[in-house]
């Protein structure tokens, strides 16, 4: 509250010096008697200047109509301060350089050096410059020293005003290119959720109908388990797309608060929802164990048990019992997922995946620090174990 406070008062302090520099202006053109014409009101002019100018500074974002581009903003008082230039040295008539002129050129060098698209940027800024720097030739241009002294300071005015503007302008273009980026890794990363959670379920399903299929013909009475369970992972499956489709719609900052990620307590549902007839999983959980692990490490730890159990419905389909365990080992979360397959699986080759599941998981735990390695056990089966600091370092 306190920097929105002080953001408007500098901003009305701003607009408040502009519009006296302006009056400033007014007057001493209407004290010093000359015009540019010799039938006009010496006043019209530099009234008009000050009129265009600052209406170009100090137009509201908010309320400016499309054709008021900051090209024509930025051009169109700076032409109009070149004919009152060539005016005055056609006529040779004194036309009074003030404040408000100059503030308001330089305001618009600012915009056009910031603002205006790129093919506009050089031309614009070059036009206020150049506008500036004729601005003292309009008096006695006998006194070379005055004249010289006034534009020795246009230039550096123009040089620190422009160099801050262009530094500004690639702040500007970093911040644009950052979060580019960042909005293109996360959905990337949403891409990759998806297919984890899809890859999940699809495999359920696919497995889950094998088996019915072999009920069907010998054991018709104990289909409905299975039929609920094609339809469970059917529906979490377009959850998860529906919910994805969401995130990717999504174009605020907090997208990512969105994603469809899991955690801890997502694993039981995993588990729960995992076992066809003929199989038991188990998770064995560390009372130690503490819910409050940071969220990225227990989305990993998700991904993990998830694409452990994916890989046993692809390649370990016989498998007749499966643990899964969390436990806290010193201090680092410890996750394995162990089952007793024998390699013995019906599913079609294209159903087998690309082998890229744990080389992606393997990345997000080093890169939170942890390890991940699988591996057949002594007798049969295969056990996948990850371990995740604590805390996120």
């Amino acid at each position: 509250m306190r920097s929105v406070t002080a953001q408007g008062c500098a901003r009305g302090f701003g607009v408040g010096l502009l519009l006296a520099a302006g009056v400033v202006d007014v007057l001493y053109a209407g004290a010093d008697g000359t015009s540019v014409l010799p039938t006009a009101d010496p006043v019209w002019p530099t009234l008009a200047l000050m009129i265009v100018g600052q209406t170009a500074v100090l137009w509201p974002v908010g309320r400016r109509p499309e054709w008021l581009t900051p090209q024509l903003r930025t051009a169109a008082p700076a032409v109009l301060s070149l004919l009152i230039t060539v005016g005055s040295l056609l006529i040779h008539g004194a036309v009074v350089l003030g404040p408000g002129e100059v503030i308001v050129l330089l305001c618009l060098l600012f915009i056009a050096v910031r603002h205006c698209p790129p093919r506009w940027a050089m031309v614009c800024g070059v036009l206020d410059a150049v506008a500036l720097l004729l601005t003292p030739m309009r008096g006695d241009v006998s006194l070379e020293e005055d004249v010289l002294g006034l534009e020795v300071v246009g230039l550096l005015l123009i040089g620190l005003v422009a160099g801050l503007a262009g530094y500004l302008r690639s702040l500007d273009y970093r911040r644009t290119v950052a979060v580019s980026e960042t909005r293109r890794s996360e959905r990337l990363a949403i891409a990759a959720d998806l297919h984890d959670f899809v890859a999940h379920h699809v495999t359920g399903i696919l497995v889950q109908t094998q088996v019915a299929r072999m009920m069907a013909t010998g054991q018709p009475g104990e289909l409905d388990p299975v039929l609920a369970g094609i339809e469970r992972a059917a529906t979490e499956a377009l959850a998860s797309m529906r919910r994805t489709v969401g995130v990717l719609r999504h174009t605020g900052p907090d997208a990512s608060d969105n994603r469809p990620v899991g955690d801890l307590a997502g694993i039981t549902e995993l588990i729960d929802g995992f076992a066809l007839p003929g199989q038991q999983a188990v998770l064995h959980r560390d009372p130690a164990v503490s819910d409050a692990l940071p969220h990225e490490i227990q989305a990993a730890a998700f991904r993990v048990v998830q694409e452990a159990l994916t890989n046993i419905r692809r390649h370990a389909a016989d498998a007749t019992h499966i643990d899964v365990r969390l436990q806290n080992d010193t201090g680092r979360l410890k996750v394995s997922i162990a089952d007793d397959g024998r390699g013995g699986t019906q599913l079609p080759a294209a159903a087998h995946g690309g082998g890229f599941g744990l080389v992606g998981l393997k990345e997000r735990v080093t890169a939170l620090g942890g390890e991940l390695d699988a591996g057949p056990l002594g007798g049969a089966g295969w056990e996948v174990r990850a371990v995740f600091p604590g805390r996120r370092g």
